[in-house]
């Protein structure tokens, strides 16, 4: 939102009312007086979102500002949440809305860039002899306002995509949520299978590359690794720039995900090799974040693990032995730093072999050349 006493292009003006629904002419004291709470929570509210304070008498907020502090405070008042936990839940919303408000922005940006269409190595003489910095992650003044223009004018109708996953998702997690209620699941948390990938030497790759062809190589990345896992039935918990973290129940389908991923990583032109760490125990899930010593584990096998390979500990190696397409092959005894010592497993496709049950009989006057000289 625009800050008190900034004056924007009246172009970005536009976007933002056209994306708020109107005006920004409403400053703190309006809005806490209009809901009737104190200055004091409308300001915790405002921060939960995660925005700075305001002076007083400065105009930054909307109807739309008015109307969501009311019904966070109507969720108070009837007793459905207590003020930290909607507060909480406040959190939630404004770190994934930032990151996703980024995010869209960067895509529609891109799409908008003069350099859009084909592989950046082939489009930079062109944009350059335009005067254009190819080389720039960031988008240029005008790229910038026409992405501004096209987010305000697709806002509505992107609305409802947005909310559908948000339901979706809520649904999802609240089935798994009631799905790990188990009595024997342990004080130290769920049993989870956790694989973390790192794309190799991506430090050499950082110098070599331009800003902009480094960012797509991590939107490929991201991409390819959000496709292959979700494909399985993993969840993405986070990637940042050359790495991803995943979890996966199934101990199959985990160790698929890592195959899959370095597969379909050796095979892309623009990305270097992956490697794979994969490690099963209990894990601390936490603001849709997990922890414990089986990521720890996971990471570590990552930073051990050749170009190209898949590393599992000795636990998923157990789980995954009667996997008739899945073989592993014991690697030597290591210390790992801040795991201890660990027997990791390579793993592998296995190369599935007919039985002598499944042949065919060979018929052998038509197999068999014959002998005999023509006539």
């Amino acid at each position: 939102m625009s800050q008190a006493n900034a004056r924007l292009d009246p172009r970005v003006e536009a976007a933002q009312r056209e994306i708020l629904g109107g005006a920004l002419d409403l400053d703190r004291r309006d809005v806490s007086r209009t809901v009737g709470v104190s200055l004091r929570t409308a300001e915790r509210f405002w921060h939960a979102l995660g925005f700075p304070a305001n002076e007083d008498g400065a105009a930054v907020f909307s109807h739309g500002d008015l109307t969501a502090l009311r019904s966070v405070a109507t969720l108070v008042r009837r007793g459905d949440l207590d003020e930290e936990t909607a507060l909480a839940l406040t959190r939630a919303f404004a770190r994934t809305a930032d990151r996703l408000s980024v995010w869209q922005c960067s895509v529609l940006a891109e799409s908008l860039s003069p350099w859009a269409q084909g592989d950046v190595h082939l489009q930079r003489s062109a944009v350059a002899d335009e005067g254009h910095d190819s080389t720039r992650a960031e988008p240029d003044e005008a790229t910038a306002l026409a992405t501004a223009e096209k987010v305000a004018a697709l806002a509505e109708e992107l609305e409802p995509l947005l909310v559908y996953a948000w339901r979706r998702h809520l649904a999802a997690a609240t089935a798994r949520m009631v799905a790990d209620a188990d009595p024997s699941v342990s004080d130290q948390g769920l049993r989870r299978c956790v694989g973390f990938a790192d794309l190799v030497s991506f430090t050499s790759l950082v110098r070599r590359l331009s800003e902009r062809e480094l960012a797509h190589v991590v939107q490929r990345f991201e991409a390819l690794c959000s496709d292959v896992i979700t494909s399985h039935g993993g969840r993405v918990i986070k990637t940042v720039g050359d790495e991803v973290l995943y979890v996966a129940k199934d101990p199959a389908a985990a160790a698929r995900i890592a195959l899959d991923l370095a597969d379909a990583i050796r095979y892309d032109d623009l990305l270097p090799p992956v490697r794979v760490g994969l490690a099963h125990g209990h894990v601390v899930s936490r603001l849709g974040d997990v922890f414990g010593t089986t990521v720890n584990r996971a990471a570590r096998l990552t930073a051990v693990a050749p170009s190209g390979k898949v590393l599992v500990d000795e636990q998923l190696a157990r789980l995954v032995a009667d996997v008739p397409d899945l073989a592993t092959v014991r690697q030597r005894t290591r210390t790992l730093r801040g795991v201890g010592v660990v027997t990791p497993s390579l793993l592998q496709r296995a190369v599935v072999q007919a039985s002598l049950d499944d042949l065919e009989p060979l018929d052998h006057d038509r197999a068999m050349p014959s002998t005999q000289e023509d006539p």
